[in-house]
């Protein structure tokens, strides 16, 4: 057990610090530092982004260090690292990727009316549709976003392998749509681990895919999801680029359904990191035209868009435009409604934010320790990501011990870039 304990010492004499020195730190006493390295005790969860940041690693590098030898027990640890944080994961993310080639060579192949329809695609038929739905909905509930991925990885491979057979062009259809549709389930798990190139890569296969299978509602949404990703790149330009072609590809879609909204919802973002409030107020009023909609506008999978989102997304458009008068009353009302942890995080996060850019400390630190209780709840680099944003504010007030430890925690959190 002393032997896996030992990059642990080694980091820590790196680092400058005795062991009494490095209790010291921590707030507890320097016979607990003896007994984590030498394997007796484990560090508690609460202590260990603390830990990380005093020896510059992040918590799955920490994790490294305190179970290597045992991937199987830090698998049941509730910090454990994600999915696809940990670089032993990469294996998971190429074979992924790796499908990306073949799957996109397959959709682009035609189909023939002469074609027989194989077990395989027979199969995928009959349950694949039902299945993916299921897979959104686990995604949209749990706290942990990529617990849904081996599972979208294996009906990846089923939906390559039904491509691949012969089959008759109206099925080949249906099976081009499937695939745009878990392709971009795929990206959003990838876009919440914070692998942007990987989601984006994703995205681009479904769109492709929805044109194939001639779904211009699925088209559209790949197209926004792409769009994101260069949003949380900074490139509002390109996003709105992006958004231009989905909204004309939404156009052609289905007009009992919300694609066109969400479409103009995403746009207001890209309006805002633009500094355009009219255009963002414009994009903002089209997209509220979403409630003139029945409840079946949408289906809970590939389309979520109902509205309920709109004034969390509004307040962020007014914060981001400097708008802070503006920007309050959208977020508390978005707060009183029911949301998922990532949604509350994020929502706090921009209150915090809010309060940054008055200078109120009292209110920053309030949601932010609860925006950090949420992260450590979930794997989701969504959240840290928030907190980065957070962090970039507090230059300001970091006089104030409070706002420095918040700083240092937020720096500790892991993430993948």
């Amino acid at each position: 057990m002393a032997s896996r304990r030992r990059r642990f010492a080694e980091r820590r004499v790196a680092k400058g610090y005795s062991q009494e020195k490095f209790a010291e730190a921590l707030t507890v006493a320097a016979s607990t530092v003896v007994r984590w390295e030498s394997g007796r005790a484990t560090p508690q969860p609460h202590q260990r982004p603390k830990i990380a940041c005093l020896l510059g690693v992040t918590l799955s590098e920490l994790g490294g260090f305190l179970f290597e030898e045992h991937p199987a027990e830090t698998a049941a640890l509730p910090d454990a690292p994600p999915l696809l944080h940990g670089d032993g994961d990469d294996v998971k993310r190429r074979d992924v990727l790796g499908l990306l080639a073949v799957t996109g060579a397959l959709v682009t192949l035609p189909g023939s009316d002469e074609a027989t329809q194989g077990h395989a695609t027979a199969a995928l038929l009959e349950t694949g549709e039902e299945l993916h739905r299921s897979l959104w909905q686990v995604f949209t509930l749990s706290d942990s976003k990529q617990t849904v991925f081996p599972a979208v990885r294996r009906q990846l491979d089923v939906l390559t392998k039904g491509l691949a057979e012969a089959c008759i062009a109206t099925d080949r259809a249906r099976l081009c749509a499937m695939t745009a549709d878990l392709y971009q389930l795929a990206g959003e798990v990838f876009f919440d681990a914070n692998r942007y190139t990987d989601a984006a890569q994703c995205y681009t296969l479904a769109a492709n895919a929805a044109h194939a299978g001639g779904d211009n509602d699925l088209w559209a949404c790949a197209m926004t999801r792409h769009a994101y990703v260069e949003l949380y790149a900074r490139r509002a330009l390109v996003a709105q680029t992006l958004l231009a072609v989905a909204s004309q590809i939404a156009r052609r879609g289905d007009s009992t359904l919300s694609t066109r909204h969400w479409v103009a919802s995403v746009q207001a973002q890209a309006y805002a990191a633009m500094g355009h409030i009219d255009g963002c107020a414009r994009a903002l009023d089209e997209a509220e035209k979403v409630h003139f909609l029945d409840s079946h506008s949408h289906n809970g999978g590939w389309l979520r868009f109902d509205g309920s989102r709109l004034p969390e997304e509004r307040g962020a458009c007014y914060l981001q435009l400097g708008r802070p008068d503006l920007a309050e009353d959208a977020l508390t009302a978005a707060l009183a409604q029911p949301l998922s942890l990532r949604r509350r995080a994020a929502v706090l996060s921009d209150l915090a934010v809010l309060g940054a850019h008055r200078g109120d400390v009292d209110q920053v630190v309030q949601y932010a320790e609860t925006v950090l209780g949420l992260a450590h709840r979930s794997d989701s680099g969504f959240i840290g990501k928030k907190l980065d944003g957070l962090r970039g504010r507090l230059a300001s007030l970091m006089t104030d011990g409070r706002v420095s430890d918040l700083d240092h925690r937020i720096a500790a959190l892991s993430r993948t870039a």
